[in-house]
């Protein structure tokens, strides 16, 4: 597969001092350098989160995640990546969200992991960091996304254990490079849980793990998964709590590939508009 590059446009050091809200219209920036520092509240933020996650990050780990943050703010006016442009609120609600994953993919001694729909890299890229020795591809049909992430896997020094593909789900679970050989798969804020069931699956070895972000309350939408959990070979769901505050009310979905998935899935997104589970 071949690895997105950013285009030569795309230079520059990014905001000037007056920070993130100038409202200048600069060239985005390929390097960390020259951006502004991330204010006190997002470090403080972070610092409590991993406390409560039970989580201490080296240094060289820590510089990542927030230089990831950095770009993601130095970018976000022009291509909107993120609703959320304070950096406190993205140090809980997409870095710390992203983390809480870890202990799980410890547990299920993950070497490699597929992020669909990644946008500006939540959770993918902070999981890949996290993660020693870890590999992620992280893919996205936007193809201004998948610029935006190619350029934090290069500003990171992240390549080639992390690539980035402008693809589809669909269009992955056709390619036998792809197709049941990913022991997981992360989804975050991308589909209802059945259609995600859809997407994932096909994707992961059998024993593999499918993870998705979702909040409370999930009681419906779990009801909606049952028939797509039963037609493609997942086990019961298993809801995980994030231990940090803000975030009471968010989950991670856990779901392991225990059967076969039959070789008509995913459909397109038109059957699956037209017949939805």
């Amino acid at each position: 597969m071949r690895r997105t590059t950013t285009p030569g446009a795309a230079r520059g050091n990014g905001p000037g001092p007056e920070g993130w809200r100038s409202g200048l219209r600069e060239p985005l920036p390929t390097r960390v350098e020259g951006l502004p520092a991330l204010p006190a509240a997002y470090g403080e933020t972070l610092d409590a989160g991993l406390e409560a996650l039970g989580e201490t990050l080296p240094p060289g780990v820590r510089t990542r995640l927030d230089d990831h943050v950095r770009l993601l703010l130095a970018w976000n006016a022009a291509i909107n990546l993120t609703a959320i442009d304070e950096p406190a609120a993205v140090a809980r609600e997409h870095v710390l969200d992203s983390l809480a994953a870890l202990p799980l993919l410890r547990a299920a001694g993950a070497d490699r992991l597929l992020d669909l729909g990644s946008g500006g890299g939540f959770p993918g890229l902070p999981l890949a960091v996290a993660l020693p020795a870890h590999r992620a591809l992280l893919i996205d049909s936007t193809a201004k996304k998948t610029r935006f992430l190619a350029t934090v896997t290069a500003a990171l020094g992240l390549d080639p254990g992390v690539a980035v593909a402008a693809a589809r789900a669909e269009a992955l679970a056709r390619d036998p490079r792809h197709r049941g050989r990913w022991p997981v798969v992360v989804a975050r804020a991308v589909a209802p849980l059945a259609e995600l069931v859809e997407l994932g699956l096909p994707l992961l070895a059998r024993g593999g793990l499918l993870l998705a972000w979702k909040r409370v309350p999930l009681e419906a939408e779990l009801a909606r998964a049952v028939a797509a959990l039963r037609a493609l070979g997942g086990g019961p769901p298993q809801l995980e709590p994030v231990a940090v505050a803000g975030l009471e009310d968010h989950r991670l979905v856990r779901i392991v590939r225990v059967g076969p998935v039959p070789a008509g899935f995913p459909r397109d997104p038109a059957a699956r508009r037209r017949r939805p589970w």
